[in-house]
């Protein structure tokens, strides 16, 4: 087996001035990790608590966070209690909130990666082009947008499911003459106080953002294809009394992470098993009637309730929290649009009933391309094949992990990973310590490399799905991103959390070809 080294080129700054496109030769090491998210950062902390240090993780932004770097949008903040979305390693006893704000998120990770000492693993402003596995060589080369190339025996992709902002396709967009702008690309720069603005989306971001720029709009419209299931928010400012009680009394922030994971872990049957929608209701009914208690108590006219009232089964798309989307709907200021957009004219939006509105700034809070995984990078493995056109009908890898032809890469948060009720992170320190096992395998067995094997794959893709064929996600009624064009549900775990964690504890060798 061919021993590799660390390039010492590599150390670089965690600030946001740390630069990467500089003279630095190029590279082999043992892991390339391509991400800096908390997919990216768990993975590097394992690979350094095992004591792997020949990694590199490549990062194309000027420093790590990954989304919660990027989406800077006015109410940005954490969906899931923040007790839950941390690392478990790593708890955070300071959280100013039960559910942290994205500069918190953002600036958490910074000090994981420093804590772990991965400053000098980090190649900040690099973006990775393609990757391609050379048989022969048992590696992967890995080229950057810039045409600089390094190798690794291991690749470990850490994009995440949501880093591609998504805007819709609709005739006339690029002649509006006002700003345009997706949320996960905010203009701080542009004032849309007096303003009239549409907000194209009410999902997960517009029902944070749409609060907080609503009182300072002229006018403010909201176009809905469908609605959402909308939950309050237990969300408040941390007292002292608390804090105090997470740092001091052992056991205490465990108990409450726990305590956010039953209530996931709780949530899940309800979405993946095959039950009739009476007794999905039923099984869900805490969560159902909160909404409707908290639709009818906070919208006063009967018309924009209506609009607001899903008309699909509840868990077919993500269940949202908050406490202040419905009061913002119901300002004077505020309007909600279910009809199709057609067009946009040079000054305003003409929906499918004919009728044109006026706006001075549209806000696209449209989500991200969630079925890519990989995309826009080119990803060959073995005889050339790429990864994106093998994924033609639809993404598919075991246990959310490998494909059969692509040796020794591994996804984070790929196909099938995803989770109506609980927390990513749970998922991805899972998968981490999966890769982390397998690169130890790999560098025991003195194997050039390991590829998935055909059957495994197939069995697993054959059982995600059929499983998944009776699922809320499927049978719910809604149009969602877990589903793609071809009706297959392409990104969520068809079981509960504590399955996965089981059945990722550690690679099976049996189900993959070792080859030497």
């Amino acid at each position: 087996m061919t021993e590799t080294t660390v390039v010492k080129g590599y150390s670089m700054d965690t600030t946001a001035t740390a630069r990467a496109q500089d003279s630095r030769p190029p590279g082999r090491v043992s892991v390339a990790i391509i991400g800096g998210g908390f997919s990216g950062l768990a993975t590097a902390i394992g690979l350094k608590q095992a004591g792997v240090e020949d990694f590199v993780l490549f990062e194309r932004a000027e420093g790590v966070g990954g989304v919660w770097r990027h989406n800077e949008y006015p109410g940005a903040a954490c969906d899931v209690a923040s007790s839950l979305y941390s690392f478990s390693f790593e708890p955070n006893p300071d959280w100013s909130r039960p559910f942290a704000p994205q500069p918190e998120i953002k600036g958490y990770l910074e000090r994981c990666a420093e804590k772990y000492g991965l400053t000098g693993h980090l190649r900040f402003g690099t973006e990775i082009a393609s990757a391609e596995f050379d048989a022969t060589a048992g590696e992967w080369t890995i080229e950057t947008a810039t045409g600089e190339r390094h190798t690794a025996r291991v690749l470990v992709s850490a994009c995440g499911q949501l880093t591609r902002p998504k805007i819709p396709n609709i005739p006339g967009l690029e002649g509006f003459s006002g700003e345009v702008f997706h949320s996960a690309e905010w203009r701080h720069d542009y004032d849309l106080t007096g303003k009239r603005v549409a907000v194209v989306g009410n999902g997960a971001s517009a029902v944070q953002l749409v609060p907080q720029i609503a009182p300072k709009v002229a006018q403010l419209t909201v176009f809905q294809r469908s609605a959402e299931y909308l939950i309050p928010k237990p969300d408040y400012p941390h007292r002292k009394l608390e804090h105090w009680l997470y740092k001091r009394v052992p056991g205490a922030l465990k108990a409450l992470r726990g305590a956010w994971w039953g209530i996931g872990e709780y949530v899940n049957p309800a979405l993946t098993l095959d039950m009739s929608p009476a007794v999905r209701k039923a099984y869900l009914a805490p969560f159902y009637y909160a909404t409707k208690a908290q639709l009818r108590l906070q919208i006063s006219d009967p018309e924009l309730r209506a609009k607001l009232t899903p008309d699909y089964q509840i868990g077919c798309k993500r269940i949202l929290l908050s406490s202040n989307y419905y009061p913002a709907l119901d300002r004077d200021n505020a309007d909600v649009v279910t009809d199709a957009i057609a067009e946009v004219a040079p000054n305003g939006i003409v929906t499918a009933d004919g009728t044109k509105r006026e706006f001075d700034a549209i806000i696209f809070a449209t989500g991200f391309h969630a079925n890519g995984f990989v995309a826009p990078m080119t990803v060959r493995g073995l005889d050339g094949r790429e990864l994106n056109e093998q994924w033609a009908t639809g993404p598919e890898a075991y246990l959310g992990l490998t494909v059969n032809g692509f040796p020794n890469f591994f996804l984070m948060y790929g196909p099938n990973t995803n989770f109506g009720g609980g927390s990513i992170v749970y998922i991805l320190e899972s998968q981490a310590r999966y890769i982390v096992d397998a690169v130890r395998q790999l560098n025991r067995s003195g194997a050039a490399y390991f590829d998935v094997k055909r059957e495994a794959f197939d069995a697993f893709s054959a059982e995600a799905q059929r499983r998944l064929a009776g699922s809320v996600w499927a049978k719910g009624g809604c149009t969602t991103w877990y589903k793609n064009e071809h009706g297959k549900v392409t990104n969520n775990w068809p079981g509960l959390m504590i399955e996965y964690r089981r059945r990722t504890r550690k690679i099976d060798l049996r189900k993959y070809e070792v080859v030497r």
